[in-house]
Order: structure tokens, then sequence, then C-alpha cells
């Protein structure tokens, strides 16, 4: 009893420590947007989307000139060549050059690359949406369960108080009936042995609540000595029976729409098929137009820059050019390959994928139902503990049963509650884990 005792002493100052830091008040949205802010592969997710959107970006803007301005300022010292009056003129100067010039290109035809190079970068983006969706889906599905699993704890640590209080109170009606020689000694021991025995498993809860809270904080990433405490979640009737008539195949076909995963999957399958017929492309010939405009300026011309850039040595250039491709150092057929085996590793995934929403659905659906039956028994067996505790307690008070009977009656009645709290907790979480292996998870 001593030993009980001073850990129970132990653990009441370990808590009383905790309530004495900062305490942060939590419902399961904002628990969900800190956790959307600490999460590492979902930030990661999401700074690779702002990427993808410069890609398709860039895509776009393939369709346009390409435009680039150039300007060079050198000195030459030494031997010039110059030709005056029909004569090449050699002289040891020294002559400073200014030199300008605009460019533009501007592709017409090659076998309609950009097109394709377009159309598969705003696939990649669709399917990094997609992705994005999935990964937030993710975060919630993790809070969700950590945030259950606390509030679970909580109520398993009421229970637990509650049954304890209950027996202390019980102890002190047989220490009444020893005094008063209706009931033997051993009854007071056995009590004394039992409420001992519930002051072990109040400190085992309360544990087990210290390590699922610190879970869920370490999840959050909330600020060293600051612990949640959470808002309870309301339970209705209706939270877990909404997939009680649906079958499996009826569920399989609804995960396989909704999934966001599967979509993007889907995208990037497409958008690898639109990066193979981009690189083949690269076979055919291809017509450029281009525009050119340069002048220069030299030191050794004795009018003045302005006129010399600008009247006297611009020099216009316009006209198309042809590329056929002969031999390349086998590089358009490199590009080929590795397109066509990132498509194939794709199909591989979307496969894959398929495969693991089926299974997915087909646990989610089969451990919902275990717990929706759980949840009906669990109702069932409380009131036929309490019923049962009633009549031994009356029984044991009237001297008509052992305490053997009354510790038996009271450890079912506990275990009854216990169970029916997990069973509404596990209820709700496999309703969640059904929406999440569904991809309908808000």
């Amino acid at each position: 009893m001593k030993k009980f005792n001073l850990i129970i002493l132990i653990l009441f100052l370990f808590v009383g420590k905790l309530h004495a830091q900062d305490t942060l008040l939590l419902n399961f949205d904002q628990a969900v947007e800190y956790a959307l802010k600490a999460n590492l592969d979902f930030q990661i997710q999401n700074n690779n989307q702002e990427v993808l959107k410069h890609e398709r970006r860039a895509a776009l803007f393939a369709q346009l000139p390409t435009t680039n301005i150039n300007s060079n300022f050198f000195r030459q010292n030494g031997q010039q060549f110059q030709q005056v009056e029909g004569e090449i003129v050699v002289t040891n100067v020294t002559n400073d050059i200014i030199s300008g010039g605009l460019s533009m290109n501007m592709p017409l035809f090659n076998s309609g690359r950009r097109m394709l190079e377009t159309q598969a970068a705003k696939l990649s983006l669709t399917a990094g949406e997609n992705g994005l969706k999935r990964a937030r889906q993710q975060v919630v599905f993790d809070v969700a369960q950590r945030y259950l699993q606390v509030l679970l704890d909580q109520e398993l640590v009421r229970i637990a108080s509650e049954n304890l209080e209950n027996q202390q109170q019980q102890l002190r009606q047989i220490e009444g009936f020893v005094d008063a020689g209706i009931r033997t000694i051993s009854d007071r021991y056995n009590q004394q042995s039992e409420v001992a025995r519930l002051e072990s498993v109040l400190v085992d809860a309360r544990i087990t609540l210290e390590n699922d809270l610190w879970s869920l904080t370490e999840y959050l990433q909330l600020e060293t000595g600051t612990v949640p405490e959470l808002e309870s979640v309301e339970f209705s009737d209706s939270d877990g029976f909404v997939f009680a008539e649906e079958n499996l195949s009826d569920l399989v076909s609804i995960a396989m729409e909704n999934r966001v995963d599967r979509n993007q999957q889907e995208l990037l399958v497409t958008a690898a098929k639109k990066s193979i017929q981009a690189s083949k492309a690269m076979y055919f010939p291809r017509v450029n137009a281009f525009f050119n405009y340069n002048t220069f300026f030299t030191s050794l011309d004795e009018r003045s820059t302005s006129e010399q850039l600008w009247r006297i040595y611009p020099q216009n250039t316009i006209g198309f050019n042809l590329a056929i491709p002969i031999f390349n150092n086998w590089q358009n057929r490199l590009a080929v390959v590795r397109a066509r085996v990132n498509f194939q590793n794709e199909t591989l995934r979307e496969e894959a994928l398929d495969r693991r929403i089926f299974q997915d659905v087909k646990l989610a659906h089969q451990n919902y139902q275990a717990a929706l039956q759980k949840f009906k028994n669990a109702a069932v067996q409380v009131n036929a503990a309490e019923e049962a505790y009633l009549a031994v307690n009356e029984r044991f008070r009237l001297g008509l049963s052992t305490f053997v009977d009354l510790a038996t009656a009271n450890q079912q009645r506990v275990a009854a509650k216990s169970d029916q709290a997990q069973a509404v907790y596990s209820l709700y979480f496999q309703e969640t884990l059904m929406r999440f292996a569904l991809g309908i998870t808000e």
C-alpha cells in the first residue's frame, strides 16, 4: 500500500507540473491546422507544387519567340587591319569598339513538341494538386487517430478514477460491517487488496494518457512546455452507421472514383505518354524563324558614336532555319528511352495503387463491420453487467454472497464500461479510416 501511494503521489506531482505548463485549448480543426504547418512531407510537397506551377508557365511561354539583347565593350591593341580606298592598310593603333545587337528566334514547326510539352506540364501540375490533397487527407487521418486515442485515454482514466472512488467507498462500508461483526476480517483485507489494484490501474491509465498526449503534441510540433487540452468530440447514433449497409464492391467503386491519389497517378501516366511523343518529335525536322539586328562603334572612325551605331553600321538579318537531325550522338534516342521507361514505371505504379486501394477498402470494411458489432455488443454487455453488479451488491450487503462474487461482478462492470468506451471510439475511428480509404475525407 505504501508503494502504491508513493507511485500515485509521484504521478500527481508529475501531472501537476504539466498543468503548471502552458495549456493550449484545441479542437480537432485547430489540431489539423497545426499539423499541416508542421508536417514535413506536406510542406515539401507544397513547395514542389510551386516548381510545377513555374514549369507549366515556362511551357506556355515556350510558344512565344525568344528574345535576347547582347552588347560588347572591348579595346584592341596592336596591328589593326583597315580598308582604305580599296587597299588593306595595317597600322599599330588602339581601337575601342562597342557592339550591340538584338536577336529573336521563333519556332514555326517542331512536330507538335511545344504543344505536347505544354500539355504534359499542365497534367503534371494537376497531378501535383491531387497529390497535395491526398497529403492533406493523410495529415487529417493521422491527427484523427492520435486525437481520438487521447480522448479515449481520458475516458478510461475517468472510468478508472470513478471505479477507484466507488471501491474506496465500498472499503469504508466493509470496514463498518467488520466493526459491527457482520463481515469477516478477510473481506476487509480482500477489499484493501482490490483498492490497491485499482490504484495501479489508474496509474497505468494516466501514464498511457500522458504518453499518447505527448505523441499528439510531438506530431503537432507544439512549442516545448505547451500541453494541448482537447475539445471533446460529440458522437451521435448515426455516426457509426454511415457505411453499415454498403457492400464491398460498391465501396471499392466509390474509392476508385474519389481517391485523389488514383486521379493523380492517372494524370502522371498521361503526362508521361505525352512526354514520349514530345521526345519523338526530335526525330523530325524543325523550322525556326529568326531576326537579328547588329551594330557597332569603332574609335578608328572619326564619326560620332550615335552616327556609327544608328546610321552607318546597323545590319538587319531575317530568315528561316531548317534543322534536319541526322546524327546527334544518340541524345534524341536516349531522351525517348528515358521517357518510355518513365511511362512504364508510372503505369506500374498505377496498377500497384489500384491493388492497394482494393486492399485498403477491404480491410477498412472488415474492421468497420467488426467495430460495429462490438459497439452493439458493448451496449448489451454494460446493461447486463450493471444489473448483475447491483444484484450481487445487494446480496453481499445482506450477507448472502461472498466478497469474491462482489469483486468479480465489479470487475465485469468496469470491464464492460471500458469496452463500451473503446467500442464507441473504435467505431468512430473506423468510420474515419473508411472515409480515408474511400478518399472522401474532408
